[in-house]
């Protein structure tokens, strides 16, 4: 693995060392990720922090019915599928044929960031981003409703009003727009990307989809390069 790394953004939460999983609420090949990334938070337990940022992937102009994207998610849904072992289940694939779903990155990222800002935990926040992917990609649920999130909150012991309250406060609207901001100024250019970050510089562990032993492999690598071994 050749170290590939960024300069990281000084607004972003430090760890010593943190492994940032760059993802997308409507992204299907982070859906395919996240068991991933949740598998090596636990199989590294205690040697690193992991967190999950949003990029924002479909918002503001882009943001709109599904049925403008659904020819080519659909045409991909297979490739994901064989690829990483994740299902999408028939009422998301229902959601994209009817076409009117609104497809749109800020609500469910203003969610995560939300549950960030409530349990201040980005470890179970990393687990909460997976729960709501699922929501979308198997269950074909709403995303931009806020009552799509209450089922999802009941394992993590987080009320619901009080989640309800912060995901439509201004202030988090502005975060989500802040993580998304923090995303493109260290260059992440396409999602998922994964990065252990070391102090102030980041190494780019995989851009896209990588499987659990490759991943794991770089990882060990940095982490043995970082402890001078």
């Amino acid at each position: 693995m050749g170290k590939t790394f960024l300069l990281m953004d000084p607004n972003l939460p430090a760890a010593l060392p943190e492994l940032l999983y760059i993802h997308d609420p409507l992204c299907g090949w982070c859906y395919g990720m996240s068991p991933i990334i949740n598998r090596l938070q636990a199989d590294f337990t205690g040697r690193i922090s992991v967190s999950v940022l949003c990029g924002g992937m479909v918002r503001g102009a882009d943001a709109g019915p599904i049925a403008g994207s659904w020819a080519y998610i659909k045409n991909a849904l297979g490739d994901v599928e064989g690829a990483t072992g994740v299902q999408f289940g028939a009422a998301f694939k229902a959601l994209g044929e009817a076409g009117t779903y609104q497809y749109d990155s800020e609500p469910p990222s203003r969610a995560i960031v939300a549950f960030r800002q409530i349990t201040q935990d980005p470890a179970r926040a990393v687990v909460f981003a997976h729960a709501v992917q699922t929501a979308l990609f198997r269950d074909g649920l709403d995303l931009n409703n806020a009552a799509t999130y209450e089922a999802l909150l009941v394992p993590f012991g987080v009320e619901s009003a009080e989640f309800q309250r912060q995901w439509a406060a201004p202030e988090t609207a502005r975060a989500a727009q802040q993580e998304f901001a923090a995303v493109a100024r260290i260059g992440v250019q396409g999602f998922p990307t994964t990065v252990l970050r070391l102090g102030e510089q980041g190494y780019v562990l995989a851009r896209g989809y990588q499987p659990y032993e490759q991943l794991r492999s770089g990882l060990e690598q940095l982490l043995r390069e970082e402890a001078g071994g």
